[in-house]
């Protein structure tokens, strides 16, 4: 083959191959599509369907971030949706139908029983039950608790009884309002709820007078007198249940949430919130019966926390093991 046949069948030879390997550059491309491309087919074929970045996203496993935050750099944590479920279902659910069975309790008792009333007519004669500070520690607390347990309330309850009520502009203002208010509370009734503890605590320890109080619950059915030291079993009960288990845990609590800056993760505040709202629930509960016993439903037991002074004649009825003691000279206080 001579060098001028040769030229001609080698450029046809050439332009073939390069003319079969355009044609096969494509398909080997489209074997070959970028995860960009893929992801841009994906979205023709299934609209809004980016299931390897959310599998990536769910994964809990955190990414690269600028964000210092705690978790900064975990896009979804899987926890909140079954903390949400689980805060808007039994907790909102069977919470409110405690408050309102327990008040609707309450309220019956008071139709059927009514108030308690003096034996026997006053004399006249005072004798003080409760001094300034004790007052003021009590009425600091109660104050703040009864604030906090409306703003509460609102929030935990607000978006199905309040929205319906007042639209969601008007609800959001006041939840803004009642949740800053409910912060900036929270810290005063913790340290207020301490101070009870200390000053009262030595007043509700067991004493042997209680057994007679629990035998006869207290005379609240039968009406009948029964002897108590300078606090009785019922006012016990709600001293170590609702005042220091319950307020010490709703405090607590409400502390950790009030500042998430010491390395809270998310599930460490969703689960504090569930226990805040499920320890504020029943705290809330058994306060009816205690502010019931302290307003209407014991005559004269609002007055002696209003002015720290009672009749003779109430002390004598309901408290008569603290009223000889007292009389006697000494402190009121267990002895022993």
């Amino acid at each position: 083959m001579t060098t001028s046949t040769f030229a001609p069948r080698f450029g046809r030879w050439l332009a073939a191959a390069c003319l079969t390997l355009g044609l096969a550059l494509p398909a080997l491309a489209a074997d070959a599509t970028p995860p960009a491309q893929q992801q841009v087919q994906r979205q023709q074929v299934q609209p809004g369907n980016n299931a390897p970045v959310w599998r990536e996203a769910r994964s809990g496993e955190a990414f690269f971030t600028n964000n210092p935050g705690n978790e900064a750099g975990v896009l979804i944590q899987q926890g909140g949706d079954a903390w949400r479920h689980l805060r808007n279902g039994p907790v909102t659910t069977y919470g409110g139908w405690l408050i309102v069975l327990v008040a609707l309790a309450i309220l019956a008792f008071y139709k059927i029983k009514g108030p308690l009333t003096l034996h026997d007519p006053e004399t006249g004669k005072l004798i003080q039950r409760f001094p300034r500070y004790e007052r003021i520690i009590h009425w600091t607390t109660a104050g703040t608790f009864i604030i906090l347990a409306v703003t509460g309330l609102g929030i935990l309850f607000g978006k199905h009884v309040l929205i319906p009520v007042i639209g969601h502009s008007a609800f959001g203002y006041l939840m803004v309002l009642g949740k800053n208010v409910h912060n900036y509370l929270g810290p005063l009734f913790a340290v207020s709820v301490v101070a009870m503890i200390v000053v009262w605590a030595r007043d509700n320890v067991w004493q042997s007078i209680d057994a007679l109080w629990i035998s006869k619950a207290g005379g609240l059915v039968t009406g009948e007198h029964v002897p108590s030291g300078r606090f009785n079993f019922g006012e016990k009960t709600w001293f170590w249940i609702g005042v220091t288990i319950l307020g010490l845990t709703v405090a607590g609590t409400g502390l950790v949430l009030d500042f998430p800056n010491f390395g809270q993760t998310r599930a460490d505040m969703q689960f504090y919130t569930l226990v805040h709202a499920i320890a504020a629930l029943v705290m809330l509960a058994l306060s009816f019966g205690h502010i019931y016993m302290g307003t209407i439903g014991a005559k004269g037991a609002y007055e002696s926390m209003k002015t720290g002074y009672v009749d003779e004649t109430w002390a004598r009825e309901h408290h008569e093991q603290w009223y000889h003691d007292v009389k006697a000279g000494k402190s009121g206080h267990p002895q022993g």
